[in-house]
């Protein structure tokens, strides 16, 4: 899993059947700080998240495991709401 922040939407009206009802979510992967790691990764929502949340991300094989992207030809999905992250300096 990766953590991240959700920064937009994504609104697709042509896609794949098995993608209709799926909330799709613009994410950036971040460290531990919120720093931008990794950009623009577009992700299956399976939890409720939304703009300006924190998340974690599951990718490849694992992002077709959650019920919510099961069958879904996704290579990330988001799996968790993030409350908190506390690094130990």
């Amino acid at each position: 899993m990766k953590l991240a922040r959700v920064t937009g939407t994504v609104e697709a009206t042509a896609k794949d059947a098995a993608l209709v009802g799926k909330k799709l979510l613009l994410t950036d992967l971040i460290d531990g700080a919120g720093k931008v790691a990794v950009p623009a990764f577009v992700a299956v929502d399976a939890c409720g998240a939304g703009v300006g949340d924190q998340v974690l991300i599951t990718f490849n094989d694992a992002a077709r495991m959650p019920s919510a992207a099961a069958g879904c030809p996704t290579d990330a999905t988001i799996v968790a709401i993030v409350d908190r992250v506390t690094i130990k300096k």
